[in-house]
This record gives structure tokens, C-alpha cells and sequence, in this order.
């Protein structure tokens, strides 16, 4: 079935897969035919992964949209369910393409000797015979190996439509029908007694190149989706399960929700659950694109395509098939490689415009060279006509923006860095300030006791009563109190009363002993008399850390600090982020002392304190009115409304348990040097897709006025064609349309190969 997701405006988001695209030129057809249904809202076509992504109301059925595109030469399909039909089907396509190739190019060689009489026992024969020996040779392969042209460029016509096949099938055509004019009636071309040449090896060849870089494109572009297919082959076949009592092998898609699963040392989990029993460390590294093992025990998630390293365990399944993270993060990416970037929008401007545009440049050329030409006028005509139909390009355009889209996000994903769309891989690029977040994302998001200064008494009975006291307390700080003490194995006691103080602290009686605990404020109250301690607690506040005073009978006893700790990356992931050129703010709900302080340990002297989490946004629109281009990095939940307002929300996670729907980014791992990571592959991405499209125009502006002649009056004004470059320009200066297919075949490739480069990208 076709996938739907539904917004909230009660539209749905639909994805097919497209049949009988070849160039840039039939993405565009395929859009206008899906706008022009009433009620469509958007509709994009991504010529690289065969897909169209339509938004549209629920009340606009898949049949309506199937028959608006079938109308104009096209078909619809639902996206296979999974990837095999696909690969499959791509794979049957590239055997043709090859087989073709490797009968076309033998017999357009052959044809291409037989004219010049280079092969044994031909010099006896007549030019007519030859001929008809060359017609006889190359007619049903040329139609053979040809056919996919010539049937595109037929249903373009009764469509109304032009793509690269009407480019091809009308050039080929052209050299072929000459020449069969020439052979059986030669008097509408002999002069003098000389028949006209033939061109038999000429739309052969054209041929054959063609189909050589229809499969090497095809080849490269199978590539692009080869991050994909390495996340989807992660997931193992086989799940333990155990039903009954009895352990049984089921096939993984046969796993319910609910199904207990063994796991040994070396195997992949099947599906995301719950560990039930058993304690092991796992390898989160395909989720995460961290690679150090992450211990797991009763109560702890497990996610699908996960190694385990050590133990066995086994865990209760509560997510399977397109429910488990891996399931969720290939389907992310899988749209995120279909969608349209912004950049893309000149290309496929030009490319809407680009056949009507070259028919149109090979009709003039032809009239030109057939009134100024040198004689034969109309060989030149023709042949010139054909190099301009051959050498034109669509598919370089079209390719030039969705294969480096497609690379750079699957190569994101495989390190960590979902990138829900292309329009977020190509904003990070532009970057110009960065907002992260303190707490869970500079630091580990949880409170944790960091100094225990006793007075009077042993530091381990001081923690004791104090953790005692705090053990029935819910508050975040009370909590890292007794935590910190279990980590130190002391037992503590339970309370004999308890008295919270909101705001300020709390009081219990521990083995008859009166222990407060709080603030200042709480100790003035109580009239507590410090001894000193002041000075202490001012080290602790200027280094970031929240004061917790201890009196034990109404006594001073100590005090403690608190502290959200930073993570060990994060100096490290400010200062590459300075490096870049970046201005690097901190925004918090702390006091700007502490914010300041904690800023200072990290090289940040840009600080927002005291910002409540509904204020976040605002603060990225004050940095956007001053015309910065503002990234937002957060914890992906209270952060929410800064994510959206921000140019790219980039997402901080916890794991593979993330929304990542929250962000334009959302780093896995957890690891904010993620965001230097992703500023980096925006980066190269795009320096890609310029390459692409500089080299794509390039090669179409200059080759093309080539194809179409303009050497041909160069050459004359210097006295003729020099030495050495007559293969290719002949005695005139008129490019050999053979060499013209090769050159539009290796542009495509040429893209295409550059896109792929970005697989060696490092973070």
C-alpha cells in the first residue's frame, strides 16, 4: 500500500514510485501533470530515486493522480514494500542495458570498418550492395538495442510531451533514415555518378554510447542509495523467541509485540524491546555512529540491528516491522533523499525548458548549414543536426542536485545524523550562529553531586545523615544527594520525620538527630551560624555549581554542590564550532552567575541566562531580525518551539530513542560535536551539487553551440581544420556526432561519479 502520513490539515503525504522517466525533462512533466490535479498542494519528483512525493486531501484518490500522469506518458505505482523488488528490478535493467551495449558497440564497430572497406572481401563489391549489406547488419539491432528510445519518444508524442528519448530517437533516426535514402534511392543524393555516404555505424555507435552511459549512470546511481541498503541489511532474518516454554527460530517479521527474544553474545537484535533478564553491553554504533558499547540491564531498551557484544539476555519485543527505530530511521531517510532542495529549483527551471529548447537549436542548424553549408549541404545539415540532438544533456541537470542529496544524507544517517530533508542539508551550510542549550545538551542533563565538605565530623556519616534526610524528597537536587551516596555504598537510614520546606530545603529527624538541608535562605531562617563556610560556598558558586547547606542540630555540618555536569565533548564541539567561523551562544534557565561561570569553562562568551524555556524562540527571532542565519541545538522536547523558529533545529538525542520529527536535524548519539559533523556535510554536499551544476551547464553551453557548428567559420578564417584534431571536427570543423554521443554520455556519468565521492566524506 501506498504510505500515508496525515497533518493536521487533514491532507495526506503520499509517495509512489515513478515508471518511464529518462531525463530531467520528464521530472518535470510528471510535476506539472500532478499540479494540475484540483486540490493537489505540492508535488515533487526526485529523477534519481524514481519517486514523486504528492500532498494532497484525503478526498483525492491515488486513482485520480495515477491517471493525471498516465495521461502525460507516465505511471504510478505504490513504492515497493521493501527494498528487494527494487533492487531486483534495477538489476534486470542493468543486465538489458549491458546486454544491448555488448551486442550495439561489436556490431557498430563492424559497421564502422565495413564502410571505409577496412574488412577482407569487400573491395569487389559495389557501393549499392555494401550498402544494403549495412542495412540488412544494422537495422534490426539498431531498432533492437535502439527500442527504448524510439518507444519513449512515440509516447512522448502522443502525449504531447519531449524528453532526452525524443533527442535520441530523432537524431538516431535521422543518420539511420539518410542512409537508407542514400542506399536504395540514390539518385536523391548521387552526383556526378558518386553515391552519397552512409551513416549506418554512425546511429549504431550513437547507440551503443548511449546505452554505455545509461549503465554506467544507472551503476553509479544504484550507489547513491547504498547507505540505505546497509542500514536495511542490518536487521537480522532469524529471531530466538521463546513461546510456550519452548525456544523456537521464527523469521523476524514473524515477532509480536510482546514475544519474549533471546539474544547471544555476537548476534543483532531482531526488534526494539525491553530487557527482562540478563545483562549485557551493546553495540549502538549502526543507530548511534557511536562505537562504544552501551551497557544494558532489566528495564533498558533494546533497539533492532544493535550488536550484542558480550552476554545473552533476553527482552520483551515492543516494537516490530515499521514500528522499530531502524524501521523509522530508513524511512526518514528514504524521504529525506526524496525531497527537493532549494538550489534545485534553477535547474529544474532550465530543464522544463531544455528539449523544446534543443529541437529548436538542431531545426535552426539544420536550416543554416543546408543554405550556408559547405557541399554535400545536406550531409552537413543533417549530421550537424544530429551532434546537437546527441550532445544535448537533461540528465546531467537533472542528476546534478537529488545524487549528491541522496549520498550526503545517507551518509549522514550512517554516522548519526538524520537529516529529516534536503532543504535542512542545504540551510546548515549557510550558518552563521549556533544556540546550544545547556542542560542535556552541553551537559548530561542531570543533576549530580560533585563536593561534599564536612565540618566536625567524617565526611562519609556527613554524606549518611544527609542523604537519609534527602531520600523522601522528590526534588532533582535531593535526588543526586542520595544518588551520590549509593554510588559511595552507604546504607542510609530511614527518616523518623520529615518536613519539606518548598523552594528552600528540607528538615528530618535522622537516628534522633536533626538534619536541614537547603539553601541560604533556609539557614538564615534557622538561624544557622556558618563557621566559615561562606567562602567555601562562594568557590562553588563562581565554578557553577548549586550550594546545598547541611546543620545537623542546629549546627553547621558542611555543605554540598550540586552540579548539571558538562559532557567531556562539549569544549571540544565549541571551539571547532569557533573555528568554523560560528558565533556560539548559550542560552538557560540558570542564574547568570552560574550561567557565566559554566560558559567560561567552555569558551563561551556569548550567555543568555535566566531564559525560560517558552522564551527560547524568542531569542532566536532577536538573532534572525539582526540578519543572522541561527541554527538551534536542544533536547528536541521543551526546546520545540526554538527548533522550529530557528533557520536548522538540529535535535540532540538520547539514544535511538528520539523524536525525530523535531528537528530539521536529530543527532543520535547524543554527542553535540554531531553538530560540527553535520555544518561539515552540508558543507561538502553542496560544494558537490555546485560542481554538479557548473559542470552540467557548462558542458550544455559550450558543447552544444559546438555540436551546432560555431568552430565551422573559426576554422575557415585560419585556412581549415589543424592537423590532429580532423577525427573529431572532420575537413570543416563540424563535430562527429559519435564523439558527441560519447561526450553526453560521460556527462551523466560524470555527475553522478562526483556525487558518489562524498561516501568518502569524515566528519
Amino acid at each position: 500500500m501506498v504510505q500515508t502520513t496525515e497533518t493536521p490539515e487533514t491532507s495526506l503525504r503520499r509517495q509512489f514510485a515513478v515508471e518511464g522517466m529518462t531525463c530531467a525533462a520528464c521530472v518535470s512533466h510528471v510535476v506539472r501533470a500532478l499540479r494540475a490535479v484540483p486540490g493537489v498542494e505540492e508535488a515533487s519528483v526526485n529523477l534519481a530515486t524514481e519517486r514523486a512525493l504528492v500532498m494532497a486531501p484525503a478526498q483525492i484518490s491515488d486513482e485520480v493522480l495515477k491517471e493525471a500522469v498516465k495521461e502525460a506518458g507516465y505511471k504510478l505505482r505504490p513504492p515497493s514494500d521493501g527494498e528487494s523488488e527494487d533492487t531486483a528490478r534495477k538489476e534486470r535493467e542493468l543486465r538489458t542495458l549491458r546486454l544491448k551495449f555488448l551486442v550495439s558497440l561489436p556490431v557498430g564497430i563492424f559497421l564502422l570498418m565495413a564502410s571505409f572497406r577496412w574488412l577482407p572481401g569487400l573491395d569487389g563489391l559495389s557501393d549499392k550492395a555494401l550498402f544494403t549489406i549495412l542495412f540488412a547488419i544494422a537495422t534490426p539491432v539498431q531498432f533492437w538495442a535502439g527500442w527504448q528510445f524510439y518507444i519513449g519518444a512515440f509516447q512522448g508524442a502522443l502525449h504531447r510531451t519531449a524528453n532526452m528519448s525524443t533527442l535520441i530517437a530523432i537524431g538516431t533516426a535521422a543518420a539511420y533514415g539518410y542512409s537508407v535514402i542514400a542506399t536504395f534511392l540514390p539518385g536523391f543524393f548521387e552526383k556526378g555518378g558518386v553515391m552519397a555516404e552512409v551513416y549506418y555505424d554512425t546511429a549504431m555507435v550513437i547507440i551503443a554510447l548511449i546505452l554505455l552511459g545509461r549503465y554506467l549512470e544507472a551503476r553509479a546511481r544504484s550507489q547513491t542509495s547504498s547507505a540505505i541498503k546497509k542500514l536495511i541489511g542490518l536487521r537480522p532474518d532469524v529471531a530466538h523467541v521463546v513461546r510456550g516454554g519452548v525456544e523456537q527460530d521464527i523469521h523476524v517479521d514473524a515477532v509480536q509485540p510482546g514475544d519474549k527474544v533471546i539474544v547471544r553474545p555476537g548476534e543483532r537484535v531482531p526488534v526494539d524491546g525491553l530487557v527482562v533478564e540478563g545483562r549485557s553491553a551493546l553495540d549502538e554504533s549502526t543507530l548511534t555512529g557511536e562505537s562504544i558499547p552501551v551497557e544494558k540491564g532489566p528495564g533498558d531498551k533494546v533497539y533492532a540491528a544493535t550488536v550484542n557484544t558480550t552476554g545473552s539476555f533476553t527482552f520483551e519485543a515492543r516494537a516490530v516491522g515499521k514500528d522499530t527505530a531502524l524501521a523509522r530511521i530508513v524511512q526518514l531517510v528514504q524521504d529525506a533523499q526524496g525531497s527537493r532542495a532549494p538550489i534545485q529549483r534553477l535547474a529544474d527551471l532550465v530543464s522544463s525548458y531544455f528539449v523544446s529548447a534543443v529541437l529548436i537549436i538542431a531545426g535552426a542548424t539544420f536550416g543554416l548549414w543546408l543554405i550556408l553549408g559547405p557541399s554535400p549541404t545536406l550531409t552537413y545539415a543533417v549530421l550537424t543536426m544530429v551532434a546537437v540532438l546527441i550532445i544535448a544533456c537533461p540528465c546531467a541537470l537533472g542528476l546534478a542536485t537529488p545524487t549528491a542529496i541522496m549520498v550526503g544524507i545517507g551518509m549522514g544517517a550512517q554516522r548519526g545524523i538524520l537529516i529529516r530533508d534536503a532543504e535542512a542539508l542545504e540551510q546548515a551550510h549557510k550558518l552563521t550562529s549556533v544556540i546550544l542549550d545547556k542542560t542535556g545538551t552541553l551537559t548530561h542533563g542531570k543533576p549530580q553531586l560533585t563536593d561534599v565538605i564536612a565540618v566536625g565530623m567524617d565526611e562519609r556519616e556527613f554524606l549518611r545523615l544527609a542523604a537519609s534526610a534527602e531520600r523522601r524528597s522528590e526534588h532533582p537536587l535531593a535526588r543526586a544527594v542520595v544518588e551520590g551516596a549509593q554510588e559511595k555504598h552507604i546504607a542510609l537510614a530511614e527518616p523518623q520525620e520529615f518536613l519539606a520546606a518548598p523552594g528552600h530545603g528540607v528538615r528530618a529527624v535522622i537516628d534522633g538527630k536533626t538534619v536541614t538541608i537547603g539553601n541560604l535562605a533556609l539557614m538564615e531562617r534557622q538561624g544557622v551560624v556558618l563557621h566559615g563556610l561562606g567562602e567555601r560556598a562562594e568557590f562553588l558558586a563562581r565554578d557553577g555549581k548549586t550550594v546545598v547547606y547541611v546543620a545537623v542540630d542546629g549546627r553547621a555540618s558542611g555543605l554540598m554542590g550540586v552540579a548539571d555536569t558538562l559532557r567531556p565533548e562539549s569544549r571540544e564541539a565549541v571551539a571547532q564550532l569557533q573555528e568554523l567561523g560560528l558565533e556560539v551562544y548559550m542560552v538557560t534557565g540558570d542564574n547568570r552567575r552560574t550561567a557565566e561561570a559554566i560558559a567560561a569553562r567552555l569558551g563561551i562568551d556569548r550567555v543568555m541566562a535566566e531564559v525560560l524555556p517558552e522564551k527560547k524562540a524568542e531569542v532566536v527571532q532577536t538573532l534572525q531580525a539582526q540578519g543572522k542565519r541561527v541554527a538551534m541545538v536542544g533536547d528536541g522536547i521543551n526546546d520545540a518551539p526554538a527548533l522550529a523558529q530557528a533557520d536548522v533545529g538540529i535535535a540532540i538525542g538520547t539514544g535511538a530513542d528520539v523524536a525525530m520529527e523535531t528537528g530539521g536535524i536529530t543527532l543520535m548519539s547524543g554527542d553535540v560535536r554531531g553538530v560540527v559533523a553535520a555544518i561539515g556535510l552540508s558543507k561538502a554536499t553542496m560544494r558537490a551539487i555546485r560542481q554538479n551544476l557548473f559542470w552540467a551547464f557548462f558542458y550544455n553551453v559550450l558543447l552544444i553551440p559546438v555540436a551546432a557548428g560555431i568552430l565551422y567559420p573559426v576554422f575557415q578564417a585560419i585556412g581549415g581544420v589543424p592537423a590532429g584534431l580532423d577525427w573529431a571536427f572532420g575537413d570543416y570543423g563540424f563535430l562527429n556526432p559519435v564523439l558527441a554521443a560519447a561526450a553526453m554520455a560521460l556527462s551523466s556519468v560524470t555527475v553522478v561519479t562526483n556525487s558518489l565521492r562524498l561516501r568518502r566524506w569524515r566528519a
